[in-house]
C-alpha cells in the first residue's frame, strides 16, 4: 500500500527556505502539543502518518519554529483526542462558562489572528478570526463537521465547493466543511473579522484535514 502523502495544512510550503527567527517568543504551544502527542503514545512519524503533516513540519511545530494553520490545530487536536483550546493553553479543568475579553489571548499564524471564545472540551470550537486584507494563497480545505461563520466587520469571500459568496457585517454562513472551502477578504486594504464554531462530527472515523484545490 502505498503511504499517503504528507501535508503541511495551511502552509503551501512545507520546507521553506526562509531563515528561522533568531530569538522565538515560546508560547507553550510547542510543549502541549508535544505533551498531547505522547499521551496518545504517538511517534512523530506515526503523527505525521495520521494527520498527514509532514514529519519536519510538526517537529517545528514542538519547537516553536513555525506556528500551526488554524486548519492545521483543529486537525491536530481532533487526532490528538483534544480540543484546540487546549493546545491553545486553556485550563482544562475551568468550568467557568463565560469567558472574558481581557483573558483571550490572540494568536497569530500564516497572517490570521484567533482568539479562544469558548471552553474546552466541548464538542463545538469557538474562535473569533481576523482575516488580513487581500486575496488568500493556496488550496482551500477539507474536513469532517460543519462550519458556521457570522461576520461581524469587513467582508469576507467564502469560496465553498467551487461558487463564491460575498458576506456582510451581519451575514451567516452555516455549511459542511467536508466541502473544500476558503476563507478571505474580500476588500485589498481593509482585514475581514467573523466568529467561527466548528463541530466536530461525533460518530465518525478519523479523516484528517486535507488541502483540496477549489
Amino acid at each position: 500500500m502505498v503511504a499517503p502523502p504528507s501535508y503541511d495544512i495551511g502552509d503551501p510550503d512545507p520546507e521553506p527556505t526562509d531563515p528561522e527567527p533568531a530569538e522565538a517568543v515560546p508560547t507553550g504551544l510547542g510543549d502541549r502539543l508535544r505533551a498531547a502527542r505522547l499521551a496518545n503514545g504517538f511517534k512523530l512519524d506515526e503523527a505525521a502518518r495520521l494527520t498527514r503533516l509532514s514529519v519536519a513540519y510538526l517537529s517545528r511545530l514542538e519547537h516553536e519554529r513555525r506556528q500551526p494553520s488554524l486548519p492545521a490545530l483543529l486537525t491536530l487536536a481532533r487526532v490528538y483526542n483534544t480540543t484546540v483550546s487546549e493546545l491553545l493553553g486553556e485550563d482544562a479543568a475551568a468550568t467557568e462558562p463565560v469567558v472574558r475579553a481581557r483573558a483571550a489571548e490572540p494568536v497569530e499564524a500564516h497572517g490570521w489572528t484567533y482568539w479562544r471564545v469558548g471552553s474546552p472540551r466541548r464538542g463545538m470550537q469557538a474562535l473569533r478570526v481576523r482575516v488580513p486584507a487581500g486575496r488568500a494563497d493556496g488550496p482551500g480545505r477539507v474536513h469532517p463537521g460543519e462550519e458556521w461563520l457570522y461576520v461581524q466587520s469587513g467582508q469576507l469571500r467564502l469560496t465553498l465547493d467551487g461558487a463564491t459568496h460575498l458576506l456582510a457585517p451581519g451575514d451567516v454562513a452555516h455549511f459542511d466543511s467536508g466541502l473544500a472551502h476558503r476563507m478571505e477578504s474580500a476588500d485589498a486594504y481593509l482585514p475581514v473579522e467573523f466568529l467561527m464554531v466548528h463541530a466536530a462530527p461525533a460518530l465518525v472515523a478519523f479523516s484528517p484535514c486535507l488541502p483540496a484545490h477549489i
